[in-house]
């Protein structure tokens, strides 16, 4: 199996760990029956933590499926490893950094290890073209 395709499954333990972070401190801050129940009505707001956690995971929801169908491209096509593994672990290692900066709201390093996860698209990209 591909390096790229072996970080694509730990991504995706990454995804269910960004759920499970999110759902937990919302159900600190909204209370256990409301997470059990249908979530009718508008939800109290979410405190600090949760809100951040909540964010984290949408942005992380916006660059994966870039980062899937470049493991998946350069797979099928056979282009994987070089630049494009080493880029695959950069992406990998600078959003597993991003969830406890976003979280502990740590300012610009959290920007940083944003634009370092992109430039790990950035070189799959490179050798997926």
């Amino acid at each position: 199996m591909t390096t790229e395709l072996t970080i694509l499954g730990w991504s995706i333990i990454l995804l269910f760990i960004h759920i499970a972070l999110q759902s937990q401190l919302a159900t600190l801050d909204r209370g256990i029956g409301w997470n059990a129940g249908p979530r009718d009505g508008t939800p109290a707001p979410l405190g600090r933590y949760a809100g951040r956690a909540e964010r984290a995971s949408a942005n992380f929801r916006e660059t994966w499926p870039v980062f899937v169908a470049l493991a998946l491209g350069l797979a099928v096509t056979g282009q994987s490893g070089g630049v494009a593994a080493t880029g695959a672990w950069v992406w990998f290692l600078a959003r597993v950094a991003y969830v406890p900066l976003y979280i502990l709201g740590v300012r610009y390093v959290r920007s940083l290890a944003y634009l370092v996860s992109m430039a790990g698209i950035v070189m799959m990209l490179i050798r997926f073209l």
